[in-house]
């Protein structure tokens, strides 16, 4: 049976058993009395109609009593102003698209149950983040303070080295507190963002000028994949594009291999787009670190073997912007052979 709607089920019992009915009762006739077929069709109407709406109000109330809690819950999530009463609603369906509907539910709850564990773990190990960023600082700065107060504030060999390392200590809080404002900000769009027209080329370059001495202290250079005579405009909010390019190419100065190496910025015509790659040759990431390396303090196990630096919040600042940006970032990565974020921008109309 195609259709396995409560009504269609009654009508298949009720035309089978006044089918029954009617044979018996021609067999008795023939037997044993005259066949008055008169009355055996309005007997069989009778049984019919009985048997028809018995059935079809018990298999309705034993349906709707046994999953109407949890088809309710379900048709009222997927339910839309003006729709019909969840009870008119499921007495109309078949038992097969019934049956349908709750495993999908029950399949798209046991995601979203295992999404939400997921979301648990990452929240532990968020906080736990949290505190081992701010420990250390903490605990540095009240080692100096305590050191001080016990009598170096009057040693000159000591008091103006230790009042410079508390100073850079809180400095460290307050980037990772003002870099953790900046996200919330993000993701709760109260940032608005100003967009213009302008050269990403020459942003490229002022980004690179800017960050030349700490590459150089790396061993790091930083060049354009190739000579581009002419300007790119794109069309975003320049200040945070900025951020944006700051925070890769600090990310391949900080996490390169250590030895003498290259981060390229190339750009790419995608007609209406404007594609930005920034390349580097350092030891690159394990692909099943790739999808976590946007999270929040999250470091990868060859950067955690290294000297750290920075807050650890700038590739996840890094992903805000750009989706503030109604765009998404992506990474390749081979391990030995380096990594290359990438990201587009819409070309920058004339009127712009």
């Amino acid at each position: 049976m195609k259709e396995t709607s409560p009504s269609r089920l009654a009508l298949y019992n009720a035309l089978l058993v006044v089918a029954v009915f009617t044979v018996l009762w021609g067999a008795v006739g023939y037997l044993f009395t005259p066949l008055n077929i008169v009355a055996m069709l309005v007997l069989d109407l009778l049984l019919f109609a009985l048997i028809f709406v018995s059935f079809q109000y018990t298999l309705q109330r034993f349906i709707y009593r046994k999953i109407k809690l949890i088809y309710k819950t379900i048709y009222n999530l997927k339910r839309k102003k003006g729709d019909k009463d969840e009870r008119r609603y499921f007495y109309n369906k078949t038992i097969d698209s019934v049956n349908q509907e709750v495993q999908e539910w029950g399949e798209s709850r046991k995601l979203e149950i295992e999404q939400l564990k997921k979301n648990e773990h990452y929240r532990r190990e968020f906080l736990g983040n949290i505190y081992h960023e701010l420990k250390t600082p903490i605990f540095n700065i009240q080692g100096y303070v305590l050191t001080l107060l016990d009598g170096g504030l009057d040693d000159p060999a000591i008091n103006h080295d230790y009042l410079l390392r508390t100073s850079k200590n809180i400095n460290r809080m307050i980037a990772i507190v003002e870099d953790l404002e900046t996200i919330s900000n993000l993701e709760t769009s109260q940032i608005a963002l100003n967009f213009s027209a302008f050269d990403i080329v020459e942003l490229a370059a002022e980004v690179f000028d800017f960050l030349e001495i700490k590459a150089r202290k790396r061993k790091r250079e930083l060049v354009f994949e190739k000579t581009y005579d002419k300007p790119i405009h794109v069309y975003a909010d320049i200040k945070w594009i900025r951020q944006v390019l700051v925070n890769l190419v600090e990310n391949t100065i900080k996490y390169g291999s250590g030895k003498a190496g290259i981060t390229r910025v190339s750009f790419f015509d995608l007609d209406e787009n404007i594609l930005i790659e920034m390349t580097d040759d350092g030891p690159g990431i394990a692909p099943e670190e790739i999808p976590r390396i946007f999270e929040r303090f999250y470091r990868t196990q060859s950067a955690r073997l290294r000297e750290k630096s920075g807050t650890g919040l700038g590739l996840a600042i890094v992903k805000h912007i750009i989706e503030a940006h109604d765009q998404t970032i992506n990474v390749r990565s081979r391990l030995d052979v380096g990594t290359t974020f990438a990201f587009t921008r819409k070309k920058a109309d004339k009127n712009s």
